[in-house]
């Protein structure tokens, strides 16, 4: 781990091996009697770790490329790999298991359960798992501990903020210990202040834990937190830049101000509850 790390200080990320490889993918709808082509010949790689920013106006195709990544929707033409798993060509009971023991998602919608707690809606993903009861409350309060939303951990979704509830989903994705997060628009809901904290708790747990977070935003200025920014517009990549370490520094600075000065766990458990 040592090594893997000293490698991406040195901002030289793109040499590690790729956790997502696309090849000449093409999406293409019918919409009556016209066929609309969503994707059109994307050809990309994301390596291990990677925080990578997927930006686009409305319509560009920012979400079907992350539905196509996460094996969501079947690609019309192309492969897409996530490690050596051709998910593409995947059954959907095959995608259902593969997605279940290795990937997180975050949704803008929130998508909890009501009728279960802040903790039991964290504890999903262990629970699908077969971690036993005692260990996954236990798991899940430590997510939630990060998020800064311990005291929430009895509280049904109805009882919470949308803030709250996004930080509960948050939790939800990185309490097993995904290889790959996919968020789509996960701070669309929320304020500018929300919006910054919990975009850094976002980036440094996925940091701390080597998770491949791919995160998709039609707003420019919040893709300063990746280290990877590729642009998709009228279905095609525009651009695909890997950040240098400088960069990078001058970015998260601009976004982030003195919650990148500040202690990892600071801006997590400090995040102010709303009454």
């Amino acid at each position: 781990h040592g090594i893997l790390r000293e490698i991406a200080q040195e901002g030289r990320m793109c040499r590690l091996k790729p956790i997502i490889t696309v090849e000449h993918l093409r999406k293409v709808y019918r919409v009556g009697d016209e066929k609309v082509i969503a994707l059109n010949d994307i050809n990309l790689e994301i390596g291990k770790g990677e925080m990578c920013c997927i930006v686009g106006a409305s319509g560009s195709g920012k979400s079907t490329l992350l539905n196509q990544l996460a094996g969501l929707e079947k690609p019309t033409r192309g492969k897409v790999l996530i490690g050596k798993h051709e998910i593409s060509a995947m059954s959907e009971d095959e995608l259902a298991i593969f997605r279940q023991q290795h990937l997180g998602f975050i949704f803008q919608s929130y998508n909890l359960l009501g009728s279960l707690t802040a903790l039991e809606n964290v504890a999903l993903p262990l629970m699908f798992k077969g971690v036993p009861r005692a260990t996954r409350e236990k798991l899940a309060k430590k997510e939630l501990k990060k998020m800064g939303l311990l005291s929430r951990a009895g509280h049904k979704p109805t009882e919470m903020s949308g803030g709250q509830q996004q930080r509960v989903g948050i939790a939800r994705a990185f309490v097993a210990k995904p290889a790959v997060i996919f968020a789509d628009e996960p701070t669309g809901n929320l304020d500018s202040v929300t919006t910054q904290q919990v975009l850094y708790s976002m980036l440094q747990m996925a940091k701390e834990s080597q998770i491949t977070f791919v995160m998709v935003t039609h707003e420019n200025e919040l893709a300063d937190c990746a280290d990877r920014i590729i642009t998709i517009k009228d279905g095609k990549v525009l651009s695909n830049q890997l950040l240098t370490e400088e960069e990078k520094a001058v970015n998260r600075k601009k976004l982030f101000g003195e919650l990148a000065d500040q202690d990892v766990a600071e801006p997590q458990t400090t995040v102010k509850e709303e009454k």
